[in-house]
């Protein structure tokens, strides 16, 4: 696996190394030494998956402590735009973000550690997301900024006509209103 600093050094790209032949494909999706090596000890204790269609938007979310979550997300079919924002207070990337193209075929992984906001937006006709999580949910403890704040101004590479947002993210706050509980 390659691992590779983002702009937000603390967040991670992994490309796999994919071994292909007539008969489909093969790679390590997760290998906890080459993660310990690269980035930091973890223990994850849930897999999530979602199935997206195409302008579904979800984010941007994050749990608060004592639930705050790190994540190894990854697109297993479809294109995703994936975006993570820095939400902690002092950090020299505060309120800066980072976005990545995942997808079925590209097999790239994003590493987002706690005190990050994360978000996604389906590019494809459909897309199955999965990721992992290192912190139990805890929907008491949800927060998150609204997908389309002005002071962050995120191009999701999507018509806005066409994003499709749950209920409760129309609800979230703005980026200038976030209580972040994250100091760097």
């Amino acid at each position: 696996m390659i691992f590779t600093k983002t702009e937000l050094a603390e967040v991670v790209l992994i490309e796999p190394k994919v071994f292909g032949d007539q008969r489909g494909y093969f790679f390590e999706s997760f290998n906890q030494k080459e993660f310990e090596e690269h980035i930091e000890l973890k223990n994850f204790v849930q897999d999530n998956e979602s199935k997206s269609t195409f302008g579904a938007l979800r984010g941007l979310h994050f749990q608060k402590p004592p639930f705050a979550q790190a994540k190894l997300v990854r697109c297993i079919q479809g294109k995703i735009l994936d975006v993570v924002v820095d939400v902690r207070k002092n950090s020299l990337t505060y309120g800066k973000y980072i976005t990545v193209e995942l997808s079925g075929e590209n097999k790239k992984q994003l590493f987002i550690p706690r005190g990050f906001a994360h978000g996604f937006v389906t590019l494809s006709d459909e897309a199955v997301f999965a990721y992992k999580v290192d912190n139990w949910y805890a929907p008491e403890y949800d927060s998150g900024i609204i997908w389309n704040d002005p002071t962050l101004n995120i191009d999701w590479k999507i018509d806005k006509e066409k994003v499709i947002i749950s209920s409760k993210d129309q609800q979230l706050s703005k980026f200038k209103d976030l209580e972040t509980p994250f100091i760097y």
